[in-house]
């Protein structure tokens, strides 16, 4: 009897790489075909196979975080997050002078009565500035109070600010400019 014939090499289960397709199994399944490839089959197609199946899932999740944070739906739908925390700061701070008899002198003073107060700009957060906070300014018996938009830059068109309605005899300090 021959030995020879006994030690057959068995072909690399190819359709296996299918399930490359199928973004993170697409990873582990390239990881284990990458490693097979290289130790029992020894084969550089099987290999390049489980490489393409880790390449492509990074290549999806990749493009799904950017999109994420880039994207303009998602930008429009965070500046949409971001008016209402405006609007329900003005609250917070309105709320804060009935307690304390002033306005704060900054944001993070909101946080002594409210710990849930939403003094960081979601909008700025994403662009990951050193300073998120919503830009605020204590005038005494008024305030300011705006967004930096998605520029981050202040005072530029793409500025937002709170919308509430604001009457001549209205007992809100919240003023849009100094003018007022």
């Amino acid at each position: 009897m021959d030995n020879n014939n006994s030690i057959q090499i068995s072909k690399p289960p190819y359709l296996l790489g299918i399930l490359c397709l199928i973004p993170l199994v697409g990873a582990l399944v390239g990881i284990v075909m990458l490693i097979l490839g290289i130790t029992k089959y020894k084969d550089k197609w099987f290999s390049i196979i489980g490489v393409f199946g880790i390449f492509f899932t990074v290549a999806i999740y990749s493009s799904l975080i950017y999109f994420t944070f880039n994207g303009k739906a998602s930008q429009n739908g965070f500046a949409k997050i971001s008016q209402m925390q405006l609007n329900s700061l003005v609250k917070n701070i309105e709320f804060y002078k009935l307690e304390k008899g002033h306005y704060p002198d900054k944001l993070e003073e909101l946080l002594e009565t409210d710990k849930l107060a939403p003094i960081n700009d979601v909008v700025q957060t994403l662009k990951f500035k050193k300073s998120s906070l919503y830009n605020y300014k204590n005038l005494g018996k008024t305030y300011l109070l705006f967004s930096s938009g998605q520029d981050g830059i202040a005072n530029t068109k793409d500025d937002f600010y709170p919308q509430i309605q604001i009457t001549k005899n209205s007992q809100i300090g919240y003023r849009k400019s100094l003018q007022k």
